[in-house]
């Protein structure tokens, strides 16, 4: 048991170490990407209606495709792969490709065909008062929108396989829509009439070639693509059955996110600002870590779970939970540490002045507060998802919803738009903690004092990292722009000692999962040797 269980770990380590690996490069390439449509289109007419125009095509591959699929058919699919035969997995993988085929064929059109009807809803002053901008809209909503069609089909691979245990075709794909579009805008910008069509066409090439990079590593693990219309398959049926709540729970995400600028509407100019770049930069460590753990995890315990082993389910889950705590505690106490000295490297010029860094350092506190809670849920969410429960997460997200409306009404008034990202970071505990307990009595309990020493003992190694990495950047001036050199030295040797003290806090408690980590390093090393 010790030695599967430990095989279960080093699986997930790997598979997270992928999915960070490629979520870094997209997001690297990400940032050039953006530079490149500044650089190229400004803030002005065609930029907007680009980013309008891709608004929901972008909307629904996160509803429909890489969100409620994916966690919906993994957990299905992994307990054909692992109880029955082969030709019913194989038949499985047929229907699936079928109806997601046709379902995606049919919103791929309805959206061409209504996409003067969409937009006029998503921009109505702009059907008013600017015809020409919704026009150029529609137009370029109607090349991006079989985008959709692509990224649904690149989801349910991806399902497959990741359920198949290989991560890397899913995780470096999202590289080529960058890439695309890139490529797109430098080649043919000035041989397009209008050059934001460059844009447009980047996106669905960007789309196709996601989807074809799998089929290569879905034809090597035999993975065949045929039709077959059996609808009524009982798997089918409880794939369908899970996508409802997981739907839903995106929807509740997006409809916080619209609650939380209803809120900051009424704040002061630029309190809406502040919280987009602070929340930009709390995604960053999310993605790569937090959700690179979840995704890794999902297959380890949906297997698990397919095969009734709940001791190492809770096991596996454990140590999911406190790697990911292992590394986003510590990402919370730099953030809360270095926040001026980041915002002010990253955003720190033109019209963004230090006191609008300042405020976004305010906003940026608050929301590290809870960091540790958001990476922390997106471990053991996948817990309810491998036992084929996607409504408790739901029911609790909706929960949260209140409680953040709540904290929001509460919290607006002594802390402005801080207070707005606190509600989120008290939201988000509350979040963890009715997981865990209603995880528990499915599990038949959870050793929750184990996780929670494991926590403290993280936190206080974390401590004199986070007090090392601001006593080095306090050396610099933060208030000015100048000497940005010296100021990306200053911040890199402020995180290089910061990591290093946090690295030898953690070997010198004998934190489990450093010594983990160390183990995973040596035994990898010495099979190349």
């Amino acid at each position: 048991m010790m030695r599967e269980k430990m095989s279960e770990n080093h699986k997930i380590v790997r598979a997270a170490t992928t999915i960070g690996i490629g979520t870094l490069l997209s997001r690297i390439l990400g940032f050039l990407r953006d530079m490149v449509i500044a650089n190229f289109f400004g803030a002005g007419m065609a930029a907007d209606a680009f980013f309008v125009a891709f608004r929901i095509p972008n909307l629904w591959r996160r509803l429909v495709g890489e969100g409620s699929l994916t966690i919906s058919f993994i957990p299905v699919y992994t307990e054909y792969l692992t109880q029955k035969s082969e030709e019913e997995t194989r038949e499985v993988t047929h229907i699936a490709f079928t109806i997601a085929g046709v379902v995606l064929l049919i919103l791929t059109l309805f959206g061409i065909l209504f996409s003067s009807f969409l937009i006029r809803i998503i921009a109505p002053g702009w059907y008013i008062k600017y015809p020409e901008t919704f026009q150029l809209t529609v137009t370029l909503n109607r090349i991006i929108f079989p985008y959709l069609f692509f990224m649904g089909l690149f989801a349910l691979c991806m399902g497959i396989l990741n359920s198949l245990r290989h991560f890397f075709a899913p995780a470096f794909a999202p590289i080529f829509l960058n890439i695309s579009i890139i490529v797109s805008v430098f080649l043919f910008y000035h041989t397009f009439k209008v050059p934001v069509m460059t844009l447009a066409l980047g996106v669905l090439a960007g789309g196709l070639i996601q989807f074809l990079f799998q089929i290569p590593f879905l034809l090597n693990r035999r993975i065949t693509f045929r039709f077959n219309f059996k609808f009524r398959h009982p798997a089918i049926k409880r794939i369908g059955l899970l996508m409802i709540p997981g739907l839903i729970g995106t929807g509740v995400y997006q409809l916080n996110v619209f609650i939380d600028t209803i809120f900051a509407s009424f704040l002061p100019s630029g309190s809406v600002s502040y919280l987009f770049f602070a929340d930009r930069l709390m995604e960053f460590p999310l993605g790569i870590f937090a959700m690179a753990i979840g995704m890794a995890s999902l297959p380890s315990l949906s297997g698990l779970a397919s095969q009734g082993k709940m001791e190492e389910l809770k096991e596996t889950l454990s140590f999911t939970f406190r790697l990911v705590c292992f590394i986003s505690v510590p990402a919370m106490v730099g953030l809360i540490a270095l926040k001026t000295p980041i915002i002010n490297l990253l955003f720190q010029r033109g019209l963004f002045d230090y006191s609008a860094t300042e405020k976004t350092a305010f906003a940026l506190l608050f929301y590290s507060v809870g960091l540790w809670a958001i990476a922390g849920s997106r471990t053991i969410v996948p817990a309810f998802y491998s036992l084929q429960d996607t409504w408790t997460p739901l029911k609790i997200a909706l929960i949260c919803l209140g409680a953040n409306v709540i904290f929001n009404t509460i919290l607006i008034f002594p802390l402005k738009h801080g207070g707005l990202a606190l509600a989120t970071s008290l939201s988000s505990t509350l979040n963890l903690i009715l997981l865990f307990r209603k995880l528990g009595p499915k599990l038949g309990g959870i050793d929750i004092r184990k996780n929670i020493k494991s926590l403290l003992r993280i936190f206080l190694c974390s401590l004199p990292m986070g007090l090392a990495a601001y006593l080095i950047c306090s050396i610099g001036n933060w208030s000015t722009t100048g000497n940005v050199g010296e100021k990306v030295l200053l911040l890199l040797i402020g995180i290089v000692i910061g990591l290093g003290i946090y690295s030898v806090c953690s070997y010198w408690a004998r934190n489990e999962e450093m010594l983990f980590l160390l183990k995973m390093i040596k035994h990898r090393g010495g099979r190349r040797s």
